[in-house]
């Protein structure tokens, strides 16, 4: 399965593209797309029409997409927001499902702990994806989604064969 993660950002938006067969996970690709623009309609478009190049060139099988942290900084949520919703708007429009994940949740997969520093994140996705040349932190983050979303995946299906199991019984 190939899956896009995706960390998204108004100014600039991380993206990574890991393949999951069983038990091996391999690093594909990962960038980082720039909101371009003097104006937000202007950086949101730029967003979309770069995802959308990603998403034609790499031809994901899933995406997963971090949620928006919201903070005291109600204005700055809610642009973030508008950033996220471009990100599922060209995932949805390729009709890739998607699995979207709290920042703490990926930290505490590839970290093992929900409070981890970025320099944290990228030391392990590193670790995970051997001899990964890293376009720069919202790539690194992005491809800790993409991995959360391997581990989580891979979790879902054992339990869902598990429950089929039960149910034949």
């Amino acid at each position: 399965m190939r899956i896009l993660g995706i960390d998204p950002g108004l100014r600039t938006l991380g993206w990574g593209v890991i393949e999951a067969d069983g038990g091996r996970i391999g690093h594909l690709a990962n960038g980082l797309c720039h909101g371009a623009g003097e104006t937000l309609a202007e950086r949101l478009l730029a967003l979309y029409r770069g995802l959308r190049v990603v998403i034609e060139t790499h031809a994901p099988d899933c995406a997963a997409i971090e949620q928006t942290f919201v903070n005291r900084d109600g204005a700055g949520s809610l642009k973030l927001g508008q950033a996220r919703g471009v990100a599922l708007l060209a995932a949805a429009e390729s009709r890739l499902p998607v699995g979207e994940y709290a920042p703490n949740t990926v930290k505490k997969t590839i970290v093992g702990t929900g409070h981890a520093a970025k320099r944290q994140i990228d030391h392990m996705v590193r670790l995970q994806l051997p001899g990964v040349q890293i376009a720069g932190p919202d790539a690194a983050d992005a491809l800790a989604v993409a991995l959360c979303h391997a581990h989580h995946g891979k979790a879902g299906a054992r339990l869902a064969a598990a429950l089929a199991r039960a149910g034949a019984r």
